[in-house]
């Protein structure tokens, strides 16, 4: 029999973080790109005089004061990132984000189909056993 190949990835259907070299990978996404993009998953409330914008489909789990989103987008740098806890959907704009990357100088990924965008059209698999 084989070797177990350890995929680095939790869960079957959520890919969200990627351990299977010394730089450690996960999905982010960007609040402030759902509210100028006008994405259909994004709700929004009111508390104590503030609107708070969140999503509804849970990619991201905080939900983020409105004004503290537009001011910091008006500086350099933006409003920033937020790590994903579900798969990004096509209206999200997300990145993967790299930890140790420089500390160790890996030039290539060993799982680039972890950078790929899943929009569900095209087939995909994964190595789980090393048969030879």
């Amino acid at each position: 029999m084989g070797t177990v190949i350890d995929t680095g990835m939790d869960g079957d259907a959520e890919h969200l973080e990627c351990t299977r070299c010394v730089v450690h990978c996960e999905k982010v996404v960007y609040p402030a790109a759902c509210v100028q993009n006008r994405c259909p998953s994004v709700y929004a409330f009111e508390e104590d005089g503030r609107t708070f914008i969140g999503c509804m489909e849970k990619v991201y789990k905080v939900e983020i004061d409105l004004a503290q989103i537009r001011s910091a987008q008006a500086k350099k740098g933006g409003f920033g990132a937020v790590r994903a806890l579900r798969t990004p959907t096509a209206n999200c704009t997300f990145e993967v984000e790299r930890a140790y990357e420089r500390r160790f100088g890996l030039e290539t990924c060993v799982n680039p189909c972890f950078n790929a965008v899943d929009d569900g059209s095209a087939t995909a698999f994964r190595v789980t056993r090393r048969l030879f």
